[in-house]
Parts: C-alpha cells; sequence; structure tokens
C-alpha cells in the first residue's frame, strides 16, 4: 500500500526538503517535494497527495495560507505542519486550520513517520 502512495513536501529550505524526501521515501512513500506554498498549489489538482508535509514560514505564501487554500478546495488532504519557529499561536492556528499534526524542528524521524501514518489513516496527534 505504502508505496503507491503519494505525499507532498513543501519546505523552502532546500536540505531540509532533501533530508525529508529521502526518510519518507525510506518508508516506502512516493514523494513530490516543492520549494515554495505556490509551487505546491498550482500542482495539487495534478497530483494529489495523501498527505502534505507542510512548514509554516515560508517566503511569499505562508503554510498557513497555504493550509487555508487546501481546507477551501481540498479538505479532505491531511497536513502534517513542521516548522522551525513553535509558537502557541502557531500551534493553535495551524490546528485551527485542520493539520493532523504539528511538529518542531529538528523533526524526529519516528515522530514524524508516526503523524504522516496517523493522518493517512485520518487520526490527529
Amino acid at each position: 500500500m505504502q508505496c503507491e502512495t503519494l505525499l507532498a513536501v513543501v519546505d523552502d529550505d532546500e536540505d531540509v526538503r532533501a533530508a525529508l524526501t529521502r526518510l519518507i521515501c525510506s518508508a516506502g512513500y512516493a514523494v513530490e517535494s516543492f520549494a515554495s506554498g505556490g509551487a505546491f498549489l498550482r500542482s495539487v489538482e495534478d497530483h494529489k497527495p495523501a498527505c502534505v508535509v507542510l512548514d509554516l514560514h515560508m517566503p511569499e505564501i505562508s503554510g498557513f495560507d497555504v493550509q487555508r487554500s487546501l481546507g477551501a478546495s481540498h479538505p479532505a488532504f491531511p497536513v502534517v505542519v513542521i516548522t522551525g519557529h513553535d509558537t502557541l499561536q502557531s500551534r493553535a492556528r495551524a490546528a485551527q486550520l485542520g493539520a493532523k499534526a504539528y511538529l518542531c524542528k529538528p523533526v524526529n524521524d519516528e515522530a514524524l513517520l508516526a503523524a504522516i501514518d496517523a493522518a493517512i489513516v485520518g487520526q490527529s496527534i
């Protein structure tokens, strides 16, 4: 099942994006990565991911804006939020916008994979 399951990684940091992609691929998922929220949103109609791993703080279109857009156009897409700028307000806002999980960078590999698995089956962490 997993090898055919497509995930999206959206993070403006190239090193983080590459590391997350390697990790998620090692767990047997197919991964498409995006350097911006805009690039991801432009692709979402053609490539519908089972889960989106989303950085919150990116230039131009923030992760919050991506979440808001997905909530309006694709509310069933589960989102796992990752951030290097953790605040209570960010946690609350991400949850309000429907995040299934909220993880802080540097992300623990096992915690991220568990959050992705839970998000795909419809559970929040």
